[in-house]
């Protein structure tokens, strides 16, 4: 496939998403030029092992990099991050000066960590995020020499943070100002099983606590955490694990960019705040907010691996049908999912079950490491998790993509 664009398509975030969407313009056959701007000096690489494995191999940090292709002819330009977007121009300001044009533009440049509120006081040394790469190295190296460690929010990361250090033998308190872990987004009853097994695990989880603030000795660094119920956790070591900020500070003024993300409409083109879409410009993974037709339509921002895959693929097909390279754009409408490790339990979901007003319990089985869960909104089905029963999810996912309730199975679920 031949194109007359004069600039080429560009892809601002070198991420999961942003390579897989330069890969598909790619497959698709597109010829023009195709720039990847990233703001780390690093290829894409993988995110999920950075709160796994990268803490817990025993020799040295496994390689994450994710694999890129031979013949994908891409212009990268690394450690340079976008600062500006003007799109009656078609240019990206980038933080070296350069004013690059584009004829299409996919944002993919995810979330930052949530930083310590800037209203309190700073933290001290030895309270650090977890989001890059570099983040990783250095808290694997912070746990190296660490004997007591607090992880601030028991969200996906959170979990997994204090689940590798426990694994590595360190005290760990784990603080969640819910009652209960994941509950926003798995749900009270699984969110107690969750609960269930950081405990057994010997993890010193706190639940309806919040940090009020941090304690440091005479040379500065952390010595302890101050806990809304007036008592302090010893710690020398603490990880904010309190989600993710969209990565937009670089749209500002753009009119691109607003309530938290970059709305897109059902084919990934990105929107003003008043509806309207802005020419040449796609969204994908964490950055965007797409409606979700499992949740009726709402515009949902999905921190997932598998979101950042499909939603990278999508945006460039829409790209590539907007220059007149393909057929018309059309929705997307993958069924989401995600994946969790904790303590050797393995928690593999469908749907959205952050969108459901009902839970539906299959088996809950904490002896056994077994749990499955129906999700539903309005009685209709909307999302599925399990541990130790993946097979089962396929069927799920089946009925989920068809609209249809799961095959009824042999005991029944009832609701919570």
């Amino acid at each position: 496939m031949t194109t007359g664009d004069q600039h080429g398509l560009v892809i601002v975030g070198a991420s999961l998403a942003g390579l897989r969407a330069a890969q598909t313009l790619r497959e698709r056959g597109f010829t023009g030029a195709v720039t990847l701007v990233g703001d780390e000096p690093h290829m894409p690489y993988d995110r999920p092992p950075l709160s796994k494995r990268v803490l817990t191999d025993a020799d040295r940090p496994p390689g994450v990099e994710l694999p890129v292709p031979d013949g994908l002819e891409a212009r990268w330009l690394l450690g340079r991050a976008a600062v500006g977007l003007d799109p009656a121009a078609r240019t990206v300001t980038l933080s070296d000066g350069t004013r690059l044009p584009y004829d299409g533009l996919l944002i993919a440049t995810g979330s930052a960590a949530r930083g310590w509120p800037a209203t309190q006081p700073p933290p001290p040394a030895g309270v650090v995020t977890l989001r890059s790469r570099d983040d990783a190295l250095a808290l694997r190296a912070g746990l190296d020499s660490a004997e007591r460690l607090v992880v601030i929010g028991a969200g996906f990361l959170g979990g997994e943070i204090a689940a590798g250090a426990r694994e590595r033998g360190l005290d760990v308190t784990l603080v969640e100002a819910a009652a209960q872990p994941l509950e926003r987004a798995i749900g009270t009853t699984a969110g107690t099983y969750v609960a269930a097994l950081h405990r057994q695990a010997g993890i010193d989880l706190r639940t309806g606590t919040s940090v009020e603030g941090f304690v440091a000795g005479p040379d500065g660094r952390l010595t302890g955490v101050r806990l809304s119920d007036g008592s302090t956790v010893t710690a020398d070591l603490a990880v904010l694990a309190l989600g993710g900020v969209p990565a937009t500070g670089w749209l500002a003024g753009s009119g691109v960019a607003h309530d938290g993300g970059v709305h897109c409409d059902p084919c990934l083109r990105a929107l003003r705040a008043d509806g309207s879409v802005v020419p040449g410009v796609v969204a994908a993974g964490d950055v965007a907010r797409v409606p979700q037709p499992l949740a009726d339509g709402e515009p949902l921002a999905l921190g997932h691996w598998t979101n950042a895959v499909e939603q990278g693929v999508a945006a460039a097909d829409t790209l590539l049908a907007e220059r007149g390279h393909g057929g018309t754009p059309t929705p997307f409408t993958a069924v989401p999912s995600f994946w969790s490790d904790l303590h050797g339990a393995k928690i593999r979901s469908v749907g959205l079950p952050s969108a459901s007003d009902e839970a539906r319990i299959v088996e809950y089985d904490l002896p056994g490491r077994r749990l499955e869960v129906g999700y539903h909104r309005a009685g209709r089905l909307v999302g599925a998790l399990t541990v130790g029963r993946t097979g089962r999810l396929a069927s799920y996912r089946r009925a989920l993509e068809e609209g249809l309730a799961p095959a009824t199975t042999a005991e029944a679920p009832a609701a919570v």
